[in-house]
């Protein structure tokens, strides 16, 4: 948890009570339904809380605006951001129901009134949103078609409307074909050794409507 105020010192009560509260409910749901690594769960301020919000360095979501959370997995890096963002509204989506069952308990244990799931595939979702969020569930070109259509024509903030992908290790050769797509290397922002392979890539993408 000092990770976390370390970074973003600026938390108010509410929100470091949720990122506290965050562990116990993952440790629990975890030994129900494994969603995060034996391993991760010791360390999950590090490698899964601190992670996600490695978008949150990038890109400060404005309130009102709308983030989907691809493959969201046990709900990173949607939860994590939605605790962040509390008037954000986060769609998080999963074609696994076992994982969206962990990530509604965890909303729900948490309070947060700004986080929807959908248990079905992204290419389902009709619906458009600023920023769609990921943690390296398929390779750029895979996530870019299954994504197309869904990010909204008017861009609010200092980044373009478009993907905010979390990866790792070399990027250039997935990335060759994308001249618009920048790179954060997140240990310009967080010192823990975990960071150092680690960034977050920004791709623009155009409305097609």
């Amino acid at each position: 948890m000092k990770e976390i105020t370390t970074y973003f010192p600026d938390l108010t009560e509410d929100q470091k009570v949720k990122f506290e509260r965050l562990k116990d409910l993952y440790k629990d749901w975890n030994l129900k339904i494994n969603v995060v690594s034996r391993k991760d769960i010791d360390e999950i301020y590090t490698r899964h809380v601190l992670h996600s919000l490695g978008i949150a360095k990038i890109q400060s979501f404005l309130p009102g605006s709308k983030v989907m959370d691809v493959g969201t997995g046990g709900g990173f890096p949607g939860i994590p951001l939605a605790i962040l963002f509390p008037e954000v509204q986060f769609h998080l989506v999963d074609s696994i129901g076992k994982k969206i069952k962990v990530v509604n308990e965890v909303a729900e244990g948490l309070s947060l009134e700004n986080v929807k799931t959908s248990n079905c595939r992204v290419e389902e979702v009709d619906e458009q949103y600023d920023f769609i969020v990921s943690r390296a569930v398929a390779q750029m070109e895979t996530f870019v078609r299954w994504v197309k259509g869904k990010v909204a024509k008017k861009s609010n903030h200092e980044l373009k409307n478009g993907i905010l992908y979390l990866k790792g290790g070399d990027l250039s050769e997935e990335l060759a074909k994308y001249q618009t797509a920048k790179i954060y290397p997140l240990s310009d922002y967080f010192k823990e050794d975990f960071f150092e392979t680690k960034s977050v890539v920004h791709l623009p993408m155009k409305y097609k409507g």
